[in-house]
């Protein structure tokens, strides 16, 4: 009864959460962490323990995944060389920094590491919840960083534990090896499982099947990369970044209708379900610390902290000093950002749950029987520094980026309008031709002319930003015509069903067309 009772209660505090959170204007994982805390001091959720496998082999491989499929493209490939060093060098240069940090605070090298590899890689649910306001570019480098450098800290993570519990021997090669397994072979699985999803996706007609296909491949390709030992991550991250580029001429409306319907809930339900854990996680790690413990383990929290963003800071800054000396081209001088945006950059470096399922990984005891050291210490130090980075950067980011004064960022709203303008336009152009040869009467396709011209125009205005356009007035009454008939229809047939002149089945039917419509004239469809 107590999974019923844990599944209502995360339900409800990301409800709550997020309402609070609305209200008060304040970033949701930052409240969502809060109400966390709070339910942990229930005796009956605190001694929930939150399972690794939960996060890696449950919930992980669906947000990477939607994260992947979201992502532009266009943006990795001009950014690449900087995602490769934030997702790789950077790192291992925090988990390195981390470590030395642990071990003078008495952490044994192992477990200092250990913690270093938990902490190191930014979190790709973060960043999407918490740095939506920053231009395309930005966003694009810390979403791509945060969905590769899981892998580099897996890595890293399973060394420290593989040579305290007494599995693994630290050489150069041996360490190569495993880094390339890790990428090799994780790319590897990611474009096997692509391929399978869209042969199978050209085959099935049935959207359900087609989605259900959908559901399954993030999670194939990571349970297929994770059983050669390679990258789960980015397996995941590889695959739908592949199915991001074929799918828009290989999947079918009806299939992404129901797509667009169900990730985006399916991704906040377990974005908020993540945070209020964390919160609970710090509660259950307190209560296995003594007094002096939790004394050096707070410290350690402020260490870290500090830690990870000066090293954070010093990357981004010196890396971009060390490319403007070396690379002078005039293609990379205009990706060149300035300095307060970098800055922006460096306080986004947020910690999330997929840190906390790397400490909760650590091995309750070594191969000899004995308890792993300081495991505990690990797993609340990790906690703290998941809290400090959502909690202080998340709090800090929205002032930072007013005091950035970063250009507004209208590329989307310019490609919109111009591939809204082109598509209409060749439209418009094919349209004698294509009625010709499906043998349209000229009456219907006069009626389709007029329709996208009018259409034309529309777009054309809300392109030159003039709000009192005819053609602009024309489309606004239009459309509240419309919904107001819309609304009218929805009326009269809730009326016929409730004198029993039609049965509920009919209703869903033609209440399923009108919101369809209703949603396309509104313009509420929430495409990433």
């Amino acid at each position: 009864m107590l999974g019923l009772e844990l599944v209502v209660l995360l339900g409800v505090a990301v409800l709550v959460g997020q309402a609070v959170a609305q209200r008060l204007g304040v970033a949701p994982p930052v409240v969502l962490l809060v109400v966390g805390a709070l339910l942990g001091l229930v005796p009956a959720v605190r001694q929930t323990q939150l399972p690794p496998e939960v996060v890696l082999l449950l919930f992980l491989p669906v947000l990477l995944y939607w994260e992947s499929l979201t992502t532009s493209m266009r943006e990795i490939r001009s950014n690449l060389r900087g995602i490769v060093l934030l997702s790789t060098v950077l790192v291992i240069l925090t988990a390195g920094a981390v470590a030395v940090a642990g071990h003078a605070l008495g952490l044994p090298w192992g477990p200092a590491w250990a913690l270093g590899a938990a902490v190191a890689p930014t979190d790709a649910t973060a960043v999407g919840v918490l740095a939506r306001s920053l231009p395309r570019r930005q966003v694009t480098v810390l979403r791509a960083e945060s969905l590769v450098n899981d892998g580099t800290a897996l890595v890293i993570f399973g060394l420290a534990v593989g040579l305290t519990v007494g599995e693994e021997h630290l050489t150069l090669p041996h360490v190569g090896a495993l880094f390339l397994l890790a990428y090799g072979g994780g790319a590897a699985v990611g474009v096997v499982v692509a391929w399978v999803n869209m042969n199978l996706r050209r085959r099935l007609d049935d959207p359900l099947l087609g989605n259900l296909v959908m559901i399954l491949a993030p999670f194939t390709a990571y349970l297929l990369a994770e059983l050669i030992h390679a990258s789960g991550v980015l397996a995941v991250v590889v695959s739908g970044l592949i199915m991001a580029q074929v799918a828009p001429s290989l999947i079918r409306a009806e299939h992404r209708r129901q797509a667009l319907a169900f990730w985006p809930l399916l991704t906040f339900i377990i974005n908020g379900a993540l945070f209020v854990l964390v919160g609970v996680e710090l509660q259950y790690a307190l209560r296995h610390l003594n007094r002096s413990d939790l004394r050096d383990a707070l410290i350690a929290i402020g260490v870290v902290s500090v830690v990870l963003v000066a090293v954070r800071f010093a990357f981004l800054f010196s890396s971009a000093c060390l490319i403007r000396l070396l690379d002078r081209r005039p293609d990379q001088r205009l990706r060149r950002i300035s300095h307060r945006a970098r800055t922006v950059s460096g306080l986004a470096g947020f910690r999330g749950a997929v840190s906390l399922a790397v400490a909760l990984s650590v091995p309750e005891t070594l191969d000899s029987g004995v308890p792993f050291p300081d495991r505990a210490f690990i797993v609340f130090v990790t906690s703290g520094a998941i809290v400090v980075t959502l909690v202080v950067q998340g709090l800090l980011l929205p002032g930072v980026v007013r005091w950035a004064k970063l250009p507004r960022d209208t590329s989307v709203d310019e490609e919109h309008v111009l591939a809204d303008t082109t598509a209409t336009e060749e439209a418009i152009e094919a349209l004698p031709r294509l009625a010709a040869e499906l043998g349209t009467t000229p009456k219907v396709m006069e009626w389709l002319h007029q329709e996208y011209e009018a259409h034309l125009a529309t777009v054309r205005a809300r392109g030159a930003g003039t709000d009192d356009d005819p053609a602009l007035l024309h489309n606004r009454h239009y459309t509240d015509l419309r919904l107001a008939l819309i609304a009218h229809k929805r009326a009269t047939v809730v009326r016929l069903r409730d004198e029993r002149q039609i049965d509920d089945t009919v209703l869903r039917q033609l209440q399923a067309a009108l919101d369809n419509e209703e949603v396309r004239l509104a313009g509420r469809e929430q495409v990433e």
